[in-house]
């Protein structure tokens, strides 16, 4: 029989209270400014304790629900309305693209237990990849180096095969992606 009076997930004082300073202090300022103030939004995050590197680009809308759980390497771009529920580690590589609306979801529940509880994992995307606009990502995945994610795929499992593009729900590999040589138009 189903008990979510019994599911408690027991936090710290100084979690709570970051979490608090974040959701209703610092991120409402700084969500919706434009697009030229990413460098604020880039400042607010690493207040609160977010590894974000050089040259990214923090568009408009994104949500992050616990800063001190990213790292962004140099050079990341994250679309508008971004969703970045993090109560694990989300880690994304230098050289990277996670356009509008994607899911990056670290937290779920162990539906097999009564009380239903959170269970979290990390997700981590490789370097030079693509994840297009609407894709859902579940806990637990990676995402090899320059991986292209088609838009509105369920990532459910980890896409292991490196310079490849992966789309559908459930996520498939359709071939591999090839690049261009850079003189070409």
């Amino acid at each position: 029989m189903i008990d979510l009076a019994a599911s408690k997930t027991e936090w710290s004082n100084s979690i709570k209270l970051r979490r608090v300073l974040w959701t209703w202090g610092l991120e409402p300022l700084v969500r919706w400014l434009p697009k030229p103030c990413s460098p604020v939004r880039v400042m607010a995050l690493r207040l609160m304790g977010a590894s974000v590197g050089p040259h990214c680009l923090l568009m408009p809308g994104i949500k992050v629900l616990m800063p001190w759980n990213l790292h962004l390497e140099d050079h990341v771009a994250i679309g508008r309305g971004v969703d970045i529920y993090n109560f694990a580690l989300v880690e994304i590589r230098r050289q990277t693209v996670v356009s509008q609306d994607t899911h990056l979801c670290t937290g779920s529940h162990d539906f097999s237990q009564p009380s239903m509880p959170l269970v979290y994992s990390p997700i981590r995307i490789g370097s030079g990849s693509w994840v297009a606009a609407g894709v859902f990502v579940c806990p637990g995945v990676s995402v090899a180096d320059g991986v292209v994610v088609g838009a509105r795929s369920v990532v459910s499992k980890s896409l292991d095969i490196p310079w490849s593009v992966y789309a559908g729900n459930p996520c498939v590999r359709i071939k591999d992606r090839t690049m261009a040589r850079k003189d070409t138009p």
